[in-house]
């Protein structure tokens, strides 16, 4: 495998968790813009980012390959966690 390929593998590996990232922080900003919020808005998505890629990496080493579903479920409710908190959302 190419080094272009290679890349390409692992941005498509990593593409779920960036995209719920960009999701759940900006979806945060829009449903309670009145909220003050604890981080950035950048901040937010790198952290849901990071979580996200560890529980998808922690998926591909549990199971042994990637695309299972208990995978995706653990990345949804980790990162809707991690948002949750990031959001301040424990004050409410």
């Amino acid at each position: 495998m190419g080094f272009a390929a290679a890349l390409a593998h692992l941005l498509n590996f990593l593409a779920p968790a960036l995209v719920l990232a960009l999701g759940l922080a900006a979806a945060a900003r829009l449903l309670a813009p009145k909220t003050t919020q604890i981080t950035g808005w950048w901040q937010q998505v790198a952290i849901n980012f990071t979580v996200g890629s560890g529980v998808l990496l922690a998926g591909l080493a549990w199971f042994g390959h990637d695309g299972k579903l208990a995978t995706y479920g653990a990345l949804v409710l980790l990162c809707a966690c991690c948002q949750w908190v990031l959001s301040g959302g424990w004050r409410r």
